[in-house]
Parts: C-alpha cells; structure tokens; sequence
C-alpha cells in the first residue's frame, strides 16, 4: 500500500481554515507534486503570483521549517502512484462508472491518509477515559450523529453504559447531568458545530472529559476537547468529502470499541453472552 506523503497529510488535515492564499498554494502544492520537487521558492511564487515570503509561511504553517524542508519531504515521500486530491472529484458530466470509482477511490483515500497519520498514543488515552468512566454518552448532529448511534450500539454490547443523543436539546438536558465521572465523545465533521461547542462548554463546567473526533486538527472542537482524534480530509465540490469522512469517523470508532473490549475481555465476553441470548429470540 503506497502510503501518502507527509506534505498531503498535512495540507488536507488544515485545508479548511486556509484563507484564499493559502488555498491557493496548497492546491498547487497536491496538483503539482513532480513539479515542486523541481522547483525553487522564486519559482513557485512566480507562478502563482506571489511573494517568496508567502510560500514560506505557508510551509511554516503546515510544520515544515520551510520551503526546502517542504521538498525533501515530499520527494522522500513521493512514489509512482501519486495520491491527487483533483482526481476524486465529482463533475456534474460524471457517469455511473466513473461516480463508483471516485466514490470507492475517494473512501480508500481518506481511510489510507488516517492510518498514516493516526496518533496511537491519543487512541490508548481515550480508551483509559472510557474504561474509567461511570457512563459514556455519544453526542452528534446531522450525518455524525448516525456515527453517535453507531457508537451507542456498540458500547452497549459489552455492557458499557453508553447512551447517544442527535437531538440538540436532549444533547443539552443530557450533558447537564453529567459528572466528572463520565465522558463524552463528539462527533464533528467539520469540527465547528455551534451545537456540539456548546455541549462541551456544559460538560467542561461539569467536570466531565470529552473525546472529539472531527476531520481537520486546526478546529475549534478539537481545541476544547481533553482528546481530539483526527481523521484527514479536504474540501471537494459537493463536499463529498463528507462522505468519505463518515467511514473514516466509523473506523475510529470501530478502534476504540475494539481497544476497549480486549482491556475488559472477560467483562466484555459475558455481556456479548448475554445480548446474543436475548436477540436470539427475535429469530425464526
């Protein structure tokens, strides 16, 4: 599996809080990966109509020391299957075929960039949080919040006491009767839902730690949460990348269930006894 350059990752983990610059800069920088390898700083600036300063900033801001930091990088990174943000994005001329391969490619692309940039040290930390707590609550709106539901059923099977909200006023009466005995984990795409921010400042007077997961590092969520989990992703048009966003948020997910089963293996084992009996009954 070709794994994507260190320059791509952090370019799409920031994408959404660039200004119009430094948009401007970083699709060159995904477009025109073999060009910039090749390339000065005045070059570059030329070519997009800018100061050599601009592009060094820019380079500071993504966590390269600069633009020559930036290239090796990037050439260490390179290999012959190059990731390009613009192939998966979606045309109005685009048919079946080609939407199926985009939709999969786009999927595999997010899944691949997580993976790659993934902080085991912050999953470990999040699975000690829910271990300890007295009750988890899932908290999400829109399409995360089908990702909170997700992660309800799935803490309940191992007799967690685990609850999901969508519904903003019930996330509000919920969060308020918290303690510093519990935790909750929001889920946020776009990682500034004024919903989700408010439930956190509750939770926060509250004493109660919080576990985000969100789409982009530089957000205001994953500022106020005790631990953010990331996922990579960039802005495409339809914002597809919702989309592909979900499954990786899904993943994450699927981590910390997983985590947390096998550190309460035996607690975790009677309580999948005990569910599986009582579904069986709903089957001929």
């Amino acid at each position: 599996m070709t794994s994507t350059p260190r320059v791509f990752i952090q370019i799409k983990s920031q994408y959404s809080n660039f200004n119009e610059t430094e948009k401007k800069i970083a699709d060159f920088f995904l477009e025109n990966p073999q060009e910039l390898i090749y390339s000065t700083i005045s070059q570059v600036a030329d070519k997009l109509k800018l100061a050599d300063s601009t592009i060094f900033r820019f380079c500071k801001k993504i966590n390269f020391k600069g633009f020559h930091d930036l290239k090796i990088s990037l050439a260490t990174d390179l290999s012959g299957n190059i990731n390009n943000c613009s192939n998966n994005q979606i045309h109005d001329s685009d048919d079946e075929p080609t939407i199926i391969n985009k939709v999969f490619k786009s999927n595999i692309s997010v899944l691949k960039d997580t993976l790659a940039s993934i902080d085991s040290t912050s999953i470990e930390k999040a699975v000690n949080l829910l271990l300890g707590a007295e009750q988890i609550v899932f908290y999400g709106n829109g399409g995360s919040g089908i990702v909170a539901m997700d992660a309800h059923h799935k803490f309940l099977r191992i007799g967690l006491k685990a609850t999901s909200y969508t519904d903003y006023h019930m996330q509000l009466m919920s969060v308020a009767q918290l303690t510093e005995k519990d935790v909750i984990v929001v889920i946020s795409h776009s990682g500034s839902n004024l919903c989700i921010m408010n439930v956190l400042d509750i939770a926060k007077e509250n004493g109660t730690k919080s576990i985000g997961i969100t789409s982009f590092s530089k957000s205001p969520i994953n500022e106020k949460v005790d631990i953010p989990l990331n996922i990579i992703s960039h802005e495409t048009e339809y914002r597809f990348e919702a989309f592909a966003s979900r499954i990786a948020h899904l993943s994450i997910i699927d981590v910390l269930y997983i985590s947390t089963t096998l550190k309460r293996k035996e607690l975790s084992d009677n309580a999948l006894k005990k569910m599986r009996d009582a579904i069986s009954y709903t089957k001929i």
